[in-house]
């Protein structure tokens, strides 16, 4: 049986890893060419991004149905490869149990025919077997502490892959994606913000987890639909998230900050020079850090304490240059001075915007 999950495990491993999450193809465009403006153009496939895709700076593709990247599979877990990676997940911890439940069940009965009960004291001889039959394999100090220590790596592997796999299941059963539920997030975010009263409805989800269910596991292994059209509840169409994600984009315009680099910095994970708060509260995420010269403008959408992530502008136009995202050191640049109000809007604009 113990074999059995490795068989299945290691199958959903790889199915995930090289059948991949598709892709949407380079230089896609919709059927009708007035739904261009809901979609956003991603200029490294020189395409539309589809519904629910998004562009990936590992894999430098737009993923159909991007959830995340996986740097366990070395690929993104997406519209092909959902169900193969969250069955990978369900699997692992139940291996992890079985095993455990070995390793439990091997120690209590070595130990066990090792304890000697004396009126004073408990002595565990690990040397050989006090009762008959011996063990087959010998099992001595070092083959208890590496059965402990595989212990510990089964249960440790139950609950941080069993946490990812519940965290996976929901967003399934709600017929989202990780991305999709941080959008939705910040949907409402942006109501409340703005005061607008409108109501933010996720389109893809059908109303019942075992319909949601069945677009990502199905008998076959392919999932239904081909990744570019999906089907959306009552009063949504095709475009209701790609049409707020355009909204969210605006909005971050809008609140972005503009700031001038006072400090060189390289671009490091963990900079030396910049201090020691700098160097012990980097960002522990996979985002990128952004290189900074003297001069350079950045405008920053988000921060910490002692960091911030923002765009830098590597053209001189505002809306059509190119931009570097990354973190950068908040004591690397400081806030630009504007010189007239049109520069950052004022608060009563942005709330009516």
């Amino acid at each position: 049986m113990l074999l059995n999950w490795t068989v299945m495990i290691l199958y959903n491993y790889f199915s995930a890893m090289f059948i991949g999450p598709g892709y949407v193809p380079l230089g896609w465009t919709p059927e009708k060419s007035q739904d261009c403006m809901y979609l956003q153009y991603c200029k490294v496939c020189q395409s539309y991004k589809a519904p629910r895709s998004h562009h990936c700076r590992k894999c430098n593709r737009c993923v159909m149905k991007m959830d995340h990247h996986c740097p366990w599979i070395n690929n993104c877990c997406g519209y092909q490869n959902h169900a193969s990676f969250t069955l990978f997940l369900l699997l692992a911890p139940l291996g992890c149990i079985h095993a455990s439940f070995i390793f439990v069940m091997t120690m209590y009965t070595q130990l066990y025919n090792r304890i000697s009960f004396g009126w004073s004291s408990v002595k565990i001889d690990m040397s050989a077997a006090k009762r008959d039959p011996r063990p087959i394999i010998p099992f001595g100090l070092s083959a208890f502490a590496a059965s402990l220590f595989a212990l510990g790596l089964a249960l440790g592997t139950t609950i941080a892959v069993g946490m990812l796999f519940i965290i996976q299941m929901k967003v399934i059963l709600t017929n989202k994606t990780s991305i999709e539920s941080w959008i939705e997030e910040k949907a409402k975010d942006r109501i409340q913000y703005y005061q607008t009263g409108e109501t933010f409805i996720f389109p893809y989800d059908t109303g019942s987890k075992w319909k949601n269910f069945k677009q990502v596991f199905t008998w076959s292994g392919i999932p239904e639909g081909d990744g570019l059209d999906w089907p959306v509840r009552d009063g949504c169409h095709q475009y209701s998230l790609t049409i707020e994600q355009l909204k969210q984009k605006a909005d971050k315009r809008v609140r972005s900050v503009r700031y001038r680099a006072v400090e060189d910095y390289s671009g490091v994970c963990c900079p030396v020079t910049k201090g020691v708060k700098t160097f012990f509260t980097t960002p522990c995420t996979e985002e990128p850090r952004i290189a900074l010269s003297k001069g350079d403008l950045i405008l920053a959408t988000r921060g910490l304490k002692h960091w911030m992530y923002g765009e830098k502008m590597l053209d001189s136009a505002a809306d059509g240059g190119i931009r570097e995202r990354g973190w950068f050191p908040r004591k690397c640049v400081e806030k630009c001075q504007y010189d007239s109000e049109t520069d950052q809007p004022v608060d009563g604009e942005k709330k009516n915007r």
